[in-house]
């Protein structure tokens, strides 16, 4: 039976299209929580488009369950983090033009950069996860680095278009558990995973954490945030 991390990122988005208060992603964590998840996901980008410094300090003081920022292995980032201590830093690549994190990190290019950063922040007390595609060799290359765990990314199933397509890709997620399930890693998931086609990977054992944010904002538009939780922890669990 899965963790649920809401991410409230698109909380912010909204407030940032006004440049105004609200909504406060700060107080989304807060009935996130009351309804029952797990923990709360942030992701401060470079280019602040939607979480802020501000809401990062806040959300450290008060929530309640386990905070994961989501976050670019800079020099900046880590100084941040390091600051505001997280439990859990998930690192993922970062491009300014995309509209969201696009794919896994690769952990094999970037070893070197990775492990530095992922020993300062758990020299900091902070756990490091990497943002990773459904790969063997992405994984083994995460526990090479000495990451304490990993979140594959889900996206290529969740865009699939067709049931045949949905499979292939299942498959690789598969494939990829199976593979992280034999090393030193604990094991998340998410990217683009919503009430359709979330319960094929929350039937999927050694998955610990589901990591999920767009389809629960968007669906609280209509049911209300905390509605919007509780149906999501019903599908998995």
């Amino acid at each position: 039976m899965p963790r649920l991390g809401v991410n409230i990122d698109h909380v912010a988005t909204i407030r940032q299209t006004r440049g105004v208060k609200y909504p406060d992603p700060v107080a989304a964590a807060g009935i996130v929580e009351l309804a029952g998840a797990d923990g709360i996901v942030c992701h401060l980008r470079e280019d602040r488009r939607h979480i802020q410094d501000r809401d990062l300090r806040l959300l450290r003081e008060v929530i309640q369950t386990q905070l994961n920022l989501e976050m670019a292995a800079t020099e900046e980032m880590v100084r941040i983090a390091l600051m505001t201590k997280p439990d859990v830093v998930t690192l993922v690549p970062e491009r300014r033009e995309e509209l969201t994190t696009e794919g896994g990190l690769d952990v094999i290019r970037s070893s070197r950069n990775l492990k530095k950063v992922i020993q300062r922040l758990q020299k900091g007390g902070i756990r490091v996860s990497l943002f990773v595609d459904p790969k063997k060799d992405q994984i083994r290359a995460s526990e090479g680095v000495e990451a304490n765990a990993i979140e594959i990314h889900t996206g290529r199933y969740c865009d699939a278009t067709t049931p045949a397509q949905a499979d292939e890709e299942l498959k690789k997620i598969l494939d990829a558990v199976g593979e992280a399930s034999h090393r030193n890693l604990s094991i998340a998931a998410g990217h683009g995973l919503n009430y359709v086609n979330v319960r094929r990977i929350a039937e999927i054992r050694e998955i610990e954490e589901l990591n999920i944010g767009h389809s629960i904002i968007a669906r609280a538009v209509l049911v209300g945030l905390d509605l919007a939780v509780r149906e999501m922890i019903s599908l998995i669990r």
